[in-house]
């Protein structure tokens, strides 16, 4: 039941400056600004995904922002995307999910999941009543996501929640130099589950984006030429893929670029 991808949600401490920030890393400009129940907000729209940049404002969840800030900037939260939010609703609540009652917006309605049954990752489910803005890529900007990255201390946990719970698809289950990743297909990008026994706290949460690049020595010469730190162009977990580490200026959020595998006839 869910479709894909709707966007993610990453927390500065000045709205400006953070969607300065994607919009250079991206190579896409802010679509919209607006504010919503004390959030200031500025949205990016990519081909299949969209990005808010949140910072506190003046009103009711400005203060769940900034207890979010006291962790530091970052990704903070996931928003899947479903076109029958009512089933979803109820898929939901029948897999001990636990989710908070409908709410219906201007553009879309949404519910969120509780964050002690996914373990500490923030997730909601969102349908659109209008489609999300889409912004103008830049020659050599970013396309889309490929995948979202999510650290587990219990594997077999988030298996779980995104296989049987969710309905995501789990396409790989493999040991990499001693760790275990799962990758589960969500719309035409992954999430990637990532076994990490060091988090101390024991709940689960999103790391790192990877974003997709048509070619990956010029993508990296837009950003270098930018100012920010990347590393030299390198081969990918997935064979044929081409991909770089954006090292500075994401706001937090550990960022990798890829080109994908050419594609065989």
């Amino acid at each position: 039941m869910i479709s894909g991808f709707d966007h993610v949600v990453i927390a500065t401490h000045d709205l400006e400056a953070g969607a300065a920030t994607y919009a250079r890393l991206l190579g896409r400009p802010v679509a919209e600004r607006f504010s919503l129940d004390g959030i200031d907000i500025a949205l990016i729209g990519l081909d299949n995904i969209a990005v808010e940049i949140i910072a506190p404002g003046n009103g009711s969840n400005a203060e769940r922002v900034r207890a979010s800030l006291a962790e530091g900037e970052g990704l903070k939260s996931l928003v899947l995307a479903t076109r029958d939010l009512a089933g979803m609703h109820r898929r939901a609540e029948r897999v001990g999910l636990a989710p908070e009652p409908l709410a219906d917006r201007e553009t879309h309605a949404v519910f969120r999941l509780n964050t002690d049954r996914s373990h500490g990752a923030r997730l909601m489910v969102q349908a659109r009543t209008t489609p999300a803005p889409v912004s103008l890529a830049s020659e050599h900007g970013v396309q889309s996501l490929d995948h979202i990255v999510v650290r587990t201390p219990d594997a077999e946990r988030a298996a779980a929640l995104y296989g049987a719970r969710l309905g995501l698809d789990m396409r790989l289950d493999r040991e990499v130099a001693g760790r275990r990743l799962m990758f589960f297909r969500c719309g035409d990008a992954i999430v990637e589950v990532v076994h990490d026994r060091e988090i101390a706290n024991g709940r689960d949460r999103f790391w790192g984006l990877s974003w997709r690049v048509a070619n990956a020595d010029a993508a990296r010469k837009r950003l270098a030429g930018a100012g920010l730190d990347v590393s030299e162009v390198r081969a990918g977990f997935k064979p044929g893929t081409r991909v770089f580490t954006v090292r500075d200026q994401t706001c937090g959020v550990p960022t990798i670029m890829i080109e994908a595998s050419p594609k065989r006839d």
